[in-house]
């Protein structure tokens, strides 16, 4: 089974599974955003849960601190994630805009010089 490119004989990718994969980036950076924000919603129910149940009695202000910091923690690692993914998306469809304008660019000069 052979793959068939489109485009210029000479690149080395195929510009459909480029386009394929940043779809699946910007779809998985969604996916994770959302998993995450879930986890958030779940984490503050569970912190509050146990604030009115009187779990939190007798804890100085460092613990209080330490468990605000883990409940904004996990969240921050989907944002950066999400921020990677759609970038990821991004720099892969603009290293295509760049060999195509590229090749383009070479096409003229030929033209112009030929």
């Amino acid at each position: 089974m052979t793959e068939q490119r489109s485009g210029y004989l000479g690149t080395y990718f195929n510009k459909d599974v480029v386009l394929r994969l940043a779809a699946i980036a910007r779809i998985s950076s969604w996916v994770v955003v959302g998993i995450y924000a879930a986890q958030f919603l779940v984490q503050a129910v569970s912190m509050i849960l146990q604030i009115v149940r009187g779990f939190w009695m007798g804890m100085g202000y460092t613990d209080y601190a330490l468990n605000f910091i883990l409940l904004f923690e996990q969240p921050l690692r989907g944002v950066v994630y999400f921020i990677v993914l759609q970038a990821m998306a991004q720099v892969m469809l603009m290293f295509m805009d760049i060999e195509d304008n590229t090749r383009r660019a070479a096409r003229e000069v030929i033209q112009k010089v030929g």
